[in-house]
């Protein structure tokens, strides 16, 4: 008998064909072609609808055409499980079109911030569900405004920003960045080492991609924001994670990072402050990296987008106005700092030793050449943003809602059994631990796609920072309290009874 929906009609082709679904990943492995085992399950079960890619992949391998597999109402043709995707065509000396695959070279990419789990709540949305969003730093959603000045600047000068701009930026914006960097300490820096960018992400991009050549090694946290992987990845180079050491407020494990090098080894990253778990490194921490990519003849990258929003009293030191003689560069931006994501512009800036990197100065320029230049109205406002008063500065102070909300579900979370976590310095994350043991939690998408469904809340598995353990996951705490004490209820609700088969 038929059966209605994806999943339904899954199950029904397995049967008919005689297939098991370790069947079927060792058929999509033949193709050389990826199919998760855990993923698979979630299908077989109806906890997740595939992407269109997956579900052609599962309809060649049951000989069946996708659109019936996905649940639309037509004849099932006769499966066969070594058959071909059915392609329809319009007459019979029509020959079918060839099938287009995505790179290869996306085969290890991650980007779980925005991933399966995300799908699915996508899903659940146009299905008229309500989502609570805790999964991507997002300040708009939640009532955090742009400066008032920044909106006027920018209506001001929109007309004057209609054509494209220097390809490295702005010379106002990068006048004004300039000056911020001489205030933060950072050496030698000129007008000319200078890049505005669509945001900082298409600046790591650019970068990666003007750095590595196949097989080269870079060193990156763990846990990372995993644009950094995934663009290192992209560029042909080996992302190499040294551990961040929870017991020691989320630092750096120096001599982790220093077991990592190798010849191939041509830079490292830090993110501090740090996405996902908010940390800050002092700065002894700090020149302990310095005297290590000294050593070892590194090149420093620097993430430093939630710069400005450090709480109690911490100090942020740019680890490049301690590295003079080394090749540094720093990132920033004002998507959080000013809660302007949606307009996209951050910058990089490098310092230090340029003589060193010269020809990867070429590199840069040639990239930032060919994509023109980045948003320039979005860059008009970037002089008027760093000067004078800093309105962030109001949220992460005592009554101040980043700083208040920070406390909170700080103190939420700890409150539950099962459930630890160290307070964050900066930024708008915390990344709690669970007990494994008392949920007997083994896979952490598992985790995350239960609480959705369970409780409506959208969060990102550690496993999508590149973390190896199935025990943390990461919480975005821009809601106000009363949201976020709903959520912690819930959360604590839903884990009184969890546990992993």
């Amino acid at each position: 008998m038929e059966q209605d929906g994806f999943s339904g009609r899954l199950r029904h082709a397995m049967d008919e064909a005689g297939l098991k679904q370790a069947d079927l990943v060792r058929m999509a492995d033949a193709r050389g072609e990826k199919l998760g085992k855990s993923q698979l399950s979630q299908y077989v079960s109806g906890k997740v609808r595939p992407r269109q890619e997956a579900l052609a992949l599962l309809a060649g391998l049951l000989g069946v055409t996708a659109d019936w597999l996905a649940g639309e109402p037509e004849p099932r043709p006769q499966a066969h499980a070594d058959a071909k995707p059915h392609v329809q065509v319009r007459n019979e000396r029509e020959r079918p079109m060839r099938e287009f695959k995505k790179s290869s070279k996306l085969d290890n990419v991650l980007y779980d911030v925005r991933g399966p789990v995300v799908d699915e709540a996508a899903r659940m949305e146009a299905e008229g569900e309500r989502i609570l969003k805790l999964n991507i730093g997002n300040p708009a959603p939640f009532g955090f405004r742009t400066p008032d000045e920044v909106v006027k600047d920018m209506r001001q000068q929109l007309t004057d920003c209609e054509g494209y701009s220097d390809s490295r930026g702005l010379f106002s914006a990068r006048k004004a960045i300039m000056q911020y960097a001489q205030v933060k300490g950072l050496p030698n820096v000129q007008m000319e080492h200078i890049y505005t960018g669509n945001g900082v992400s298409e600046l790591i991009q650019l970068s990666m991609h003007a750095l590595l050549d196949d097989g080269d090694e870079i060193l990156i946290p763990s846990p990372d924001y995993p644009l950094w992987t995934a663009c290192a990845t992209l560029a042909g180079g080996h992302p190499v994670h040294y551990l961040c050491d929870e017991q020691s407020e989320w630092y750096p494990d120096i001599a982790d990072m220093e077991s990592k090098v190798t010849d191939r080894t041509k830079a490292l990253v830090i993110i501090n402050p740090n996405n996902p778990t908010g940390a800050v490194y002092p700065r002894e921490v700090l020149e302990q990296i310095v005297e290590l990519a000294r050593r070892h003849q590194l090149m420093i990258f620097s993430d430093e987008i939630y710069d400005r929003l450090c709480m109690d009293g911490v100090e942020h030191v740019s680890i490049a106005s301690l590295a003079p003689d080394l090749p540094c560069v720093t990132f920033s931006g004002l998507s959080k700092s000013h809660m302007i994501a949606g307009y996209r512009i951050g910058w990089m800036i490098l310092s230090g030793n340029i003589r060193c990197m010269s020809d990867f100065l070429l590199g840069v320029n040639m990239l930032s050449n060919m994509r023109l230049c980045s948003n320039v109205p979005a860059q008009s406002i970037v002089q008027t943003a760093l000067g004078g008063y800093q309105s962030v500065e109001t949220y992460v102070r005592p009554g101040g809602r980043v700083y208040d909300q920070r406390d909170f579900v700080y103190r939420a979370l700890n409150e539950i059994d099962g459930v630890t976590a160290v307070k964050p310095k900066a930024a708008f994350y915390i990344f709690p631990k669970l007990d494994v043991k008392k949920f007997n939690i083994h896979d952490d998408e598992q985790f995350a796609l239960d609480l959705l469904h369970q409780k409506k809340i959208l969060v990102t598995r550690g496993g999508g920072f590149n973390w190896d353990q199935p025990d943390h996951f990461r919480v975005v705490y821009l809601p106000r309290i009363d949201v976020l004490a709903e959520c912690m209820d819930d959360l604590a609700d839903f884990l009184s009874t969890y546990h992993q088969e």
